[in-house]
């Protein structure tokens, strides 16, 4: 008998360590999940907080490139400068050549985002529909990569929230402060200062073109010292921005 009760007794004593086992790694799932939800609690909570906080046309927002570049000691030159201060032409510039419709959409263009998608389920590549308010809250509050896709869900709902609460002038303000023009360049002042030497307020409309067409990518493009293709656009650019009329007429 006693040979026959020793393995029931093992079986049943290892039927409780699994269970123990189990319970414990449900209680390890749980608590991860509620620490996890707790994190992007947070994360949702600092953008929308921010926002209010750069309401003010005295507070001058930095950008996670920025933050990044602090972080690794790399530096930076960013001089602020208000929108009132920005030659009108660069402006222009920047929303003939970056986001046409960007007085009139409500931080999301959804005719170039249904363009995307359709784009996306037919299997053709895909075209960029980012406006300039999707591109200012990444900038303030969000990565550039990997994860875009991912970036991409946080972004649109963002996006809207802040067109909300900006005027376009101050989204328009913030935007030309922070954007990344050059290695270690940032904002409007003082990428017109290292590119071509003057303010940012005495830029021509040919530069102003210039320094439109290479924010969306400003590590490869130069515009002190653009090729063909640069100046090709460029001169398109400067065209359709001499014609903006009332696609810049929120700035006025």
């Amino acid at each position: 008998m006693d040979g026959l009760t020793e393995p029931i007794v093992e079986y049943e004593s290892e039927g409780l360590d699994m269970a123990r086992r189990r319970r414990l790694n449900r209680a390890g799932l749980k608590r991860l999940g509620r620490r996890c939800l707790v994190v992007a609690l947070v994360l949702a909570i600092i953008p929308v907080v921010l926002t209010f906080l750069y309401l003010p046309p005295f507070v001058h927002p930095v950008s996670t490139l920025m933050l990044k570049d602090l972080v690794t000691f790399s530096g930076y030159d960013r001089r602020w400068v208000s929108i009132d201060d920005v030659a009108p032409v660069l402006a222009h510039s920047v929303i003939m050549s970056e986001d046409g419709q960007f007085c009139f959409h409500r931080g999301v263009d959804l005719g170039e985002l249904r363009g995307v998608v359709d784009d996306a389920l037919a299997g053709e590549a895909t075209r960029g529909a980012s406006t300039i308010t999707m591109q200012t809250v990444k900038n303030l509050f969000l990565w550039s990569r990997p994860l875009g896709s991912v970036r991409k869900v946080v972004e649109l709902p963002l996006a809207v929230y802040f067109d909300a609460l900006m005027s376009k002038r101050r989204i328009m303000e913030i935007y030309l402060n922070i954007a990344e023009w050059g290695p270690g360049i940032y904002g409007i002042e003082a990428a017109a200062r290292h590119h071509f030497g003057v303010s940012a307020k005495q830029l021509s409309r040919r530069q102003a073109a210039l320094l439109a067409v290479s924010l969306p990518n400003p590590i490869a493009r130069n515009p002190a010292r653009p090729g063909p293709g640069l100046r090709r656009l460029a001169s398109l650019i400067e065209r359709r921005a001499s014609r903006s009329g009332a696609y810049v007429g929120c700035l006025d």
